[in-house]
């Protein structure tokens, strides 16, 4: 017998579905890979006409585009004044802090995609920092700062978690930019990935669950000092 549920549900469906990303899709793209790389800011704002003339879209699409980028909180829409790159509060930072300390210790300690070979690839991530320390280069420790962290998460096997994580990680870059000095943030912290990786290396999950989780501890507090006034920490 027919399922009529499911029948009457498929006809609303189009005959052709969509096989690659929308325009307004394809604009958030862009956009979010300017704001995560740091040429957007917190702050800045985002217009339709300026968009629209620079990457060919209509109007409506950048509309649209907007209306990914908010709901993926790397923008805000503020009455009578216009789409602005968003500025993360005291309470944005605690969340993202609270996000990752559920998710990045846990999938440490316990995910299910730890190989022989997890230890090697990490420590090549640090090694790739420190190149970019010796030479200067700022953005090339953020990034692969960023790069350790997604591979922690990649250890729990979850689209879903590395789908949010990604997020995460995006909205992390907006905290970072706000820091007066990321090299001075970051480069403490790559000392600790070492550390990190010292650890696995040795077999010790747990411990290295556990040096992460204070790790996380310690850089929220200093990025709420850095960022955020007394009264609103």
């Amino acid at each position: 017998m027919p399922n009529r549920v499911l029948s009457e549900a498929l006809r609303l469906i189009p005959h052709r579905l969509p096989t690659q990303p929308s325009a307004a899709e394809r604009v958030a793209d862009a956009l979010r890979e300017q704001i995560v790389d740091g040429s957007l800011r917190s702050g800045t704002r985002l217009t339709e006409e300026t968009i629209s003339a620079a990457l060919g879209f209509s109007r409506n699409t950048i509309r649209e585009a907007f209306v990914l980028l908010i709901s993926e909180r790397l923008a805000a829409r503020e009455p009578n004044r216009g789409v602005f790159v968003a500025t993360p509060t005291a309470d944005d930072i605690h969340d993202l802090y609270a996000t990752r300390l559920l998710v990045e210790p846990s999938a440490l300690e316990y995910g299910s995609g730890w190989s022989d070979d997890t230890p090697a690839e990490l420590r090549q991530i640090v090694e790739t920092a420190r190149t970019a320390q010796e030479q200067g280069d700022t953005a090339g420790i953020a990034q692969a700062n960023q790069d350790f962290h997604r591979a922690i998460t990649r250890l729990g096997q979850s689209r879903r978690v590395d789908h949010l994580m990604a997020g995460v990680l995006a909205e992390m870059r907006l905290v970072f930019h706000l820091m007066d000095s990321e090299e001075g943030f970051h480069e403490p912290y790559l000392e600790r990935n070492d550390e990190i990786v010292r650890l696995l290396e040795r077999g010790d999950r747990s411990a290295a669950a556990a040096s992460l989780r204070g790790y996380l501890l310690d850089a929220e507090q200093q990025v709420l000092r850095h960022t955020l006034p007394p009264s609103a920490r």
